[in-house]
């Protein structure tokens, strides 16, 4: 073509045909905002937070293609609490769903009704575990029971809803639903699986062997606790093929340059001195972003975030206001600027889960400081990890005299009332600073963010204990133990406060 004219009006025009502004939602509009969302899955089971064996291609490809959070935690290490605390932006004891199977009350506003507001198509496909008040807050549900989550002594395999097409991995619906997204509207998507919960029934996909298996310190290496983690592994690799085809379905829809994703874990995994602890191993979550009109691929940020971030920041995304009813603070920013800060610290809960316990954790980018309110009471372990082949292979062990004292932390009483670690050069947060000298101006400064915060909103006690469900080692229903749990208007009710 020798027209110079006519030439550059064609590579103009190829190259408006290959521009991201060219596929079908435009990177200049609100993004469409899909959050998945893992059940019991620790921080660094996946390969992109370097572990070397485990098989997790798709969730891989996500931190490739987008962005790895090292420094994200969780405002909550047991399942609905922390869901609960995500869903309205606030510390779990804010939204009077701070204990186990509590729904949110019906007044609590959530940021999913402001983004339907905003014109968002709002859906949510999988595990639910928030409250039937909370569903007309989305446009389309399919939500897995929360009577699955009830532990029924003839059927260890609630995963299993009878139907022969349930595989149990609580994201059978998340295709079709993304399939029903409107064209003509952003949409956002609440993700949940089940896996990896508990338990952990043989119809996953065996990928793994006992010797992809890494375990830490405080968790005793023989062949049962090696084949716990193998099927929970599988089950890991379940959900990862699921986040597969959401991908694929995005690419095929020609929406995914404008489709913000984030994978999370609601809490660490259900093993000692993981789930239901502040330990890291409880309340520090994956945290991945892919959105390709906005994030550079393969970038990483050290910057510090809490669960309660969420909220904000998809009203941010969204052009919304941010109502101050959030506690959460937007980090949009850090998606372009990863050496962006946010905050210095999070905060972080732990209430009753099957069994009482009333305790706070003030984490910074290095240290950690645990307030253990119930000393008297030992850091029991979920009643599902009671019932595992690692628990009732470590009371064995106990027996024998064989555990280390590291692993013998759950079984402690008392315990201190509170701990402080340098997680950078002790990250599994086994050498308690606490009485150490040179720690006492830290350790000061740490106790009076605690109770800053706990002042400000409203954080107390509760006036009384609520009793444990389940036996502390055989992990057995006790008689007190009824299902549907009543919320806790409910139990104050009863209990006359």
């Amino acid at each position: 073509m020798k027209d110079p004219v006519a030439l550059l009006f064609l590579i103009l025009l190829l190259a408006s045909c290959h521009s991201p502004e060219s596929s079908t939602e435009s990177a200049s509009t609100p993004p469409n905002i899909i959050l998945i969302i893992a059940d019991d899955m620790a921080w660094d089971d996946c390969g992109a937070y370097g572990h070397p064996l485990i098989k997790t291609p798709n969730i891989d490809q996500l931190a490739q293609d987008g962005m790895l959070f090292h420094q994200a935690y969780l405002t909550a290490s047991s399942c609905s609490p922390s869901r609960a605390s995500i869903l309205t932006g606030t510390y779990p004891h804010q939204t009077d769903a701070e204990q186990l199977h509590w729904p949110i009350p019906a007044d609590r506003m959530t940021f999913v009704e402001q983004l339907k507001q905003a014109g968002y198509w709002t859906a949510q496909a999988g595990k639910w575990h928030v409250g039937d008040a909370m569903k007309d807050r989305f446009d389309h549900v399919a939500a897995v029971g929360t009577g699955g989550f009830v532990f029924q002594a003839n059927k260890p395999s609630w995963k299993q809803s009878g139907d022969p097409t349930d595989d149990g991995s609580g994201c059978q619906q998340w295709l079709p639903t993304l399939q029903q997204a409107p064209k003509d509207r952003p949409f956002f998507l609440w993700l949940a699986a089940v896996d990896p919960h508990r338990p952990y029934p043989p119809n996953a996909p065996d990928v793994h062997a006992p010797t992809d298996v890494r375990l830490p310190a405080y968790l005793p290496d023989n062949v049962s606790v090696r084949k716990d983690f193998v099927a929970y592994y599988n089950e890991i690799y379940r959900m990862d093929q699921y986040i597969g085809t959401i991908v694929s379905e995005l690419e095929k829809q020609g929406r995914s340059e404008n489709t913000l994703i984030l994978f999370i874990s609601d809490n660490g995994r259900a093993f000692p001195r993981e789930k239901t602890t502040l330990y890291d191993g409880g309340i520090k979550t994956p945290w991945i972003v892919k959105w390709p009109a906005k994030v550079r691929k393969g970038s990483e940020t050290h910057a510090l975030l809490s669960s309660i971030d969420i909220a904000p920041t998809c009203l941010s995304l969204a052009g919304m206001d941010i109502d101050p009813v959030f506690e959460g603070r937007d980090f949009s920013s850090i998606l372009t600027n990863p050496t962006a800060r946010i905050r210095d610290y999070i905060y972080a809960e732990d209430h009753w889960h099957d069994f009482e316990d009333y305790a706070r954790a003030v984490r910074t980018t290095r240290y950690k400081y645990i307030r253990n309110f119930y000393t008297d009471i030992p850091n029991t372990p979920p009643a599902d990890a009671l019932r595992s082949l690692t628990f009732q292979s470590m009371l064995r062990m106990r027996k024998e005299g064989t555990l280390t004292q590291a692993q013998l932390a759950c079984f402690l009483q008392p315990r201190p009332a509170e701990e402080l670690y340098d997680v950078l050069h002790d990250p599994l947060e086994m050498i308690n600073l606490v009485q150490d000298p040179s720690q006492q101006e830290r350790l000061d400064s740490l106790r009076n963010y605690m109770e800053e915060i706990r002042r400000r909103t409203h954080d107390e006690l509760p006036v009384s204990r609520t009793a444990d469900e389940f036996d502390r080692e055989s992990g057995k229903p006790l008689p007190n133990r009824i299902r549907p749990r009543p919320s806790k208007a409910e139990m104050s009710s009863q209990q006359g406060t």
